[in-house]
C-alpha cells in the first residue's frame, strides 16, 4: 500500500510534539480558586495566536494505546499491552517513520516503541533510566524536568556541532517531548492534588522556555508548528474559554494533522482524519490535503475488500454497496476536478464524504462474518449448556432411564448425520480459505450437538416430572430463575442492583422455616447480608484514601481472631492440636504487622521519604507466607477457613486504601453464616443423618455411598454461588475502577514503576474475595454429602446463561466507552466459567493438603 502525501509546500518545516502524559483537560484549561491559570503561558497562546480544544481518547485509556493513536493515527488492539510497553506485537507505520529526523526524549516505556518500527537510522531516543519512575518520590516532576534539561542541552550542542545543525535545519524535522511527571504525580497524589497542579505550571513553564530555545535558534522564521496535547485523561468542566473558538479533535486525527503541517506522508494505518481548522494555510493545500487523506483511507479499504473477496466464494460476497470501485473513482474524479477548478470547498465535501464511505466500509468487511460466526457461537453456547444439563440428569439424579442391552446394541441414528455435516463444513471453510479460528467456532458445535442427541433419549423421565408438576409452579419456578440471572447480568451495568438482591437475600430465611430452627443464625444471616448491601452503593475505589478505615478493619480483624482463638483453646472435643496454635497466633501477628506497616508506609509516603526498606521486605514476606501458614493448620472445617481467612485478610489490609478493607471482613463473616445455614436447610429437608459441622474434614474423601442425588434446592445454593462471586467483583469496584490503574495500592510493596509487577498485586486483591467465597462453596458442597462436580455443573449451566446474554449486548457502535464496556462483560463472563474452574481446584489445595513442620501427621476417619 502506497504512502499519501501532497506536493505543496507545506506551512512548517519542523513539528515540535509536547506530549503531557495523564494531563486532565479539566485541570488544564480551569482557573484556580484565586481566578488565575495555572498555565499562563499555554493560555495565552489559547487566547491570541492558537487554536486549541479536546482532543477524544478511545479505551483503554492508558499510555500505550494512547501515543500509537497520535503518532501512528490508529487504535491499537488492547491484546498489545500483553506485550509490554516497549514491544510492538505488529510492526506499524507513523509519523516519526515518516520524518526525515526525529529527536526524542521521554520515558524509556514508550520512546523504544517508535523507535523500534522505524526504518532506517533516523529516530534517536533519549531515556532516563526507568528506576526514576517512582511513586513514592519526592517530586515526580523532575520526570519533566529532566527532559526539559536534556532538550536544552540538545539545542546548545547543536549550535556548536556543524554536523548536527545541519541535520535539525532540514525539513521534514520532528522533536517529541514526552512529559510523563503529570501521569505519575496523578497516580500518587491524585489529579486534584497540590502536587499534580503544581506539575501544570511546571509543565507550562518548560514549553515556554523550550519554545523560545527553539524560535531562537531557526531566528523566528515561522516554520517551527507546535503541538501540545495529553494521551490521556479528561473530564468536562467550566475553564472559562467560551469566548474563544474551540475544536475538538480525536485521537487518531492528531497523526493526520501533524503529517500535513510539515509535509510527509499519512501513516499507511492511519484511519485520522485531518481537522482543517489547525491548519494556517490556502484553501489549494487544504483541499490537497484532505484529498490526499481520503485517497489514503480509500487504500486501506481497499485491501480489506481484496482480503475478504479473496477468502469468500464468488456466489456467496456481498460487496459494500455505497463505495464500489465505479462510485471511488467518481469520488476521486469529482475531487480532482473541484480542485482543478479551484473550488476547494466542493473538494473538501467531496473527499469527507468519501472518508466517511471508506471508514464505514472498512468496518463493513471487518464485521462482514459476523451473523454467520455469532450463529456458531450461539448454536456452541446453547449446544454445551443443553451437554451439562444432560450430565447433571444423567449422573446426578434419579431422573435418568438405565441403558437398556437394546439401546447399547441399537445402531446409532445420528453419528452419520453428524458427520456429514462436520465434512461439509469442513469443505466450505477450506474453498473459502478461512482462518483456523473459523474451523473452531464453526466445528465445535457438531460434536456437541452429536453428545447432546446421544443421551437425550434416556433423559425423557425430567420431561414427565415438569409435566407433572402444576403449569404455575413450573413457570413461576422458572421465571424466578429468570430474574436471578436478569439481576446478576443488569449488576455489571448498575452496582445498586447488588444491594437489591442482597437485601432480598436477608429475607429469604423469613419464609422457610429456619427463622424457627436458628434464630440466632438467622439474625446474623439477615444483618451481614444487610451490611453487605452497602458497599455497592459506596463510591467505586480508589477515589479517595482513608488509612483509618484500613486501620479499623485490621482491629476488628485482630480482635474477631482473638476471639474465635480463644473458643478454640478452650474446645471441649480438643479437636485441634495445641501446637498448632503457633500457626494461627502466627496469622494474628500478621494482621497486626500489616495494619502497622500500611500506616507507617503511608505516613512515610507523605512526608515525602519514600518506601522504607523493612516494610517493604515485611510485606512481600506476609504476602508469600499467606500462600504456605494455611496449610500448616487443621484440614477440620472451620479451623482451616478460620486459617485461610487469616491469611488473605493480612494481605488484603497491605494493598486497601479505604473503606474497601471491611469487604473482605463482612464477606468471610457473610460465608461463615452461610455454610451454617445450610447445614440447617438440610436437616430442615430431612436429609439424615446431618452430620456435625464441627467434625468435617476437608482432607477426608467422602464414602461414595453417602452421596446424594441432586435437589431443587441445590440450584438455588448454585445460585447464591454465582450471586457472591458478582458480589465479589463489583462490591467495591466497577470495569473502570478496575480498568483504571491505581498504584497507591501497591505502596507496601513497590513504588518504583512496574506494570507487570504492581498488576499482579492489584488482581490478588480482586482475587482474594473470590477466594473467600470459593472456600465457603467447597465447605458446602462437602457438608450437603454432594460430589464435587455436581453443585459445580450448576454453576457452570448459569455462567453460560450469562455469557450467551453478554453476547447478545456486545456492542460495535456508539460511544467507545460503551464498547469497551460491552466487551469487557462478554470477556469477563466468558472467562468466568474456565476461571471458576481454575479457582476450583487452588480452593481445593488451600482446604485439603497439609504441610507438617512437626511430629508425625494425624490420620482422621469419617
Amino acid at each position: 500500500m502506497a504512502s499519501q502525501h501532497i506536493s505543496l509546500p507545506p506551512p512548517a518545516k519542523r513539528l515540535v510534539l509536547f506530549v503531557a502524559d495523564g494531563l486532565r483537560a479539566d485541570t488544564f484549561f480551569e482557573l484556580d480558586e484565586n481566578g488565575t491559570t495555572r498555565a499562563p503561558f499555554l493560555r495565552d497562546i489559547i487566547q491570541t495566536k492558537g487554536s486549541w480544544g479536546v482532543s477524544h481518547t478511545r479505551v483503554p485509556t492508558e499510555s500505550r494505546p494512547g501515543h500509537v493513536a497520535l503518532i501512528a493515527g490508529f487504535y491499537e488492539d488492547v491484546s498489545a499491552v500483553a506485550r509490554g510497553w516497549k514491544e510492538n506485537p505488529v510492526q506499524f507505520d507513523s509519523v516519526f517513520n515518516e520524518s526525515r529526523y526525529t529527536w526524542s526524549w521521554g520515558s524509556p516505556d514508550i520512546l523504544p516503541m517508535f523507535a523500534k518500527g522505524a526504518t532506517g537510522d533516523h529516530v534517536y531516543t533519549y531515556c532516563y533510566p526507568a528506576e526514576t519512575e517512582d511513586f513514592a518520590a519526592k517530586d515526580a516532576s523532575k520526570l519533566d524536568t529532566w527532559v526539559f534539561d536534556k532538550v536544552k542541552e540538545f539545542f546548545l550542542t547543536a549550535k556548536n556541532n556543524a554536523t548536527l545543525l545541519s541535520k535539525i535545519k532540514q525539513d521534514r524535522v520532528v522533536f517529541f517531548l514526552h512529559l510523563l511527571g503529570l501521569d505519575t504525580n496523578g497516580h500518587a497524589h491524585r489529579p486534584m492534588s497540590r502536587e499534580y497542579k503544581e506539575n501544570v505550571h511546571i509543565v507550562d513553564t518548560g514549553v515556554k522556555e523550550i519554545v523560545s530555545i527553539i524560535n531562537d535558534l531557526f531566528e523566528h522564521d515561522d516554520r517551527t508548528a507546535f503541538v501540545f496535547t495529553s494521551d490521556h485523561g479528561m473530564t468536562n468542566w467550566e475553564w472559562k474559554l467560551e469566548n474563544w473558538k474551540r475544536t475538538d479533535v480525536n485521537q487518531a486525527d492528531v497523526a493526520a494533522l501533524m503529517a500535513s503541517l510539515i509535509g510527509v506522508p499519512f501513516p499507511m494505518n492511519s484511519v485520522g482524519i485531518l481537522p482543517l481548522e489547525y491548519l494556517n494555510n490556502t484553501d489549494h493545500f487544504k483541499a490537497e490535503c484532505m484529498l490526499a487523506n481520503a485517497i489514503e483511507i480509500l487504500e486501506q479499504y481497499k485491501v480489506k475488500m481484496a482480503q475478504k473477496k479473496a477468502t469468500t466464494l464468488n456466489i456467496l460476497f456481498t460487496p459494500f454497496k455505497p463505495l464500489t470501485n465505479s462510485r471511488q473513482l467518481d469520488f476521486l474524479r469529482s475531487a480532482r476536478l473541484y480542485i482543478k477548478q479551484q473550488k476547494y470547498d466542493e473538494a473538501i465535501t467531496v473527499c469527507r464524504t468519501l472518508i466517511d464511505l471508506a471508514l464505514e466500509g472498512l468496518s463493513y468487511y471487518h464485521t462482514y462474518d459476523r451473523f454467520f460466526l455469532g450463529v456458531s457461537v450461539v448454536l456452541g453456547f446453547v449446544g454445551w449448556t443443553s451437554y451439562i444439563i444432560v450430565m447433571i440428569i444423567k449422573n446426578h439424579t434419579s431422573f435418568c432411564k438405565p441403558a437398556s442391552q437394546i439401546d447399547k446394541l441399537s445402531k446409532d441414528p445420528f453419528r452419520g448425520t453428524f458427520i456429514v455435516a462436520g465434512v461439509l463444513i469442513t469443505c466450505f471453510l477450506l474453498i473459502q480459505a478461512s482462518p483456523w479460528t473459523y474451523y473452531i467456532y464453526c466445528l465445535l458445535p457438531v460434536p456437541v450437538w452429536y453428545a447432546v442427541m446421544r443421551e437425550c433419549r434416556r433423559t425423557q423421565g425430567i420431561v414427565s416430572l415438569v409435566t407433572a408438576n402444576p403449569f404455575c409452579q413450573s413457570f413461576g419456578l422458572l421465571l424466578l430463575f429468570a430474574l436471578g440471572i436478569e439481576i446478576m447480568v443488569l449488576s455489571f451495568f448498575y452496582r445498586s442492583v447488588l444491594t437489591l438482591g442482597l437485601i432480598a437475600f436477608a429475607g429469604w430465611p423469613l419464609f422457610t422455616k429456619l427463622w424457627t430452627q436458628t434464630r440466632v443464625m438467622t439474625v446474623c444471616w439477615i444483618v451481614l447480608c444487610l451490611l453487605l448491601a452497602v458497599f455497592p452503593l459506596m463510591p467505586v475505589v480508589g477515589r479517595k484514601q482513608n488509612i483509618s478505615l484500613v486501620l479499623s478493619s485490621g482491629l476488628v480483624t485482630f480482635l474477631i481472631a482473638s476471639l474465635c482463638l480463644r473458643l478454640l483453646s478452650k474446645s471441649k472435643d480438643k479437636s485441634t492440636d495445641k501446637k498448632y496454635f503457633v500457626a494461627f497466633t502466627y496469622q494474628m501477628l500478621c494482621v497486626a504487622l500489616s495494619t502497622y506497616i500500611l500506616n507507617s508506609t503511608h505516613s512515610s509516603l507523605e512526608l515525602k521519604q519514600g518506601l522504607p526498606l523493612a516494610n517493604q521486605l515485611i510485606s512481600w514476606g506476609i504476602l508469600a507466607s499467606s500462600f504456605v501458614v494455611p496449610l500448616l493448620s487443621e484440614t477440620l472445617l472451620f479451623q482451616r477457613l478460620l486459617s485461610i481467612f487469616l491469611s488473605l485478610m493480612s494481605t488484603y489490609l497491605l494493598v486497601s486504601t479505604g473503606y474497601e478493607a471491611f469487604f473482605p471482613l463482612v464477606l468471610s463473616c457473610l460465608m461463615f453464616v452461610w455454610i451454617v445455614v445450610e447445614q440447617e436447610t438440610l436437616s430442615h429437608h430431612g436429609s439424615s443423618p446431618v452430620q456435625k459441622l464441627v467434625t468435617f474434614d476437608f482432607s477426608c474423601a467422602l464414602d461414595i455411598t453417602q452421596l446424594r442425588h441432586l435437589q431443587l434446592d441445590d440450584i438455588r445454593r448454585s445460585f447464591f454461588f454465582i450471586f457472591f462471586i458478582v458480589t465479589a467483583f463489583f462490591g467495591t469496584g466497577n470495569i473502570a475502577s478496575i480498568n483504571s490503574f491505581d498504584p497507591a495500592s501497591v505502596y507496601c510493596f513497590l513504588t518504583v514503576f512496574n506494570p507487570f509487577v504492581m498488576g499482579a498485586l492489584m488482581m490478588w486483591k480482586i482475587l482474594i474475595p473470590f477466594v473467600l467465597v470459593s472456600c465457603a462453596f467447597e465447605a458446602i458442597q462437602l457438608s450437603s454429602l454432594l460430589s464435587s462436580k455436581s453443585l459445580f455443573l450448576i454453576v457452570l449451566v448459569i455462567s453460560d446463561i450469562m455469557a450467551l446474554h453478554f453476547f447478545f449486548l456486545v456492542k460495535d457502535y456508539g460511544s467507545w466507552l460503551d464498547i469497551g464496556t460491552s466487551i469487557s462483560h462478554y470477556v469477563i463472563v466468558m472467562s468466568m466459567t474456565i476461571f471458576l474452574m481454575l479457582l476450583s481446584v487452588f480452593v481445593q489445595v488451600l482446604t485439603t493438603k497439609r504441610v507438617h513442620l512437626w511430629g508425625k501427621p494425624k490420620h482422621h476417619w469419617l
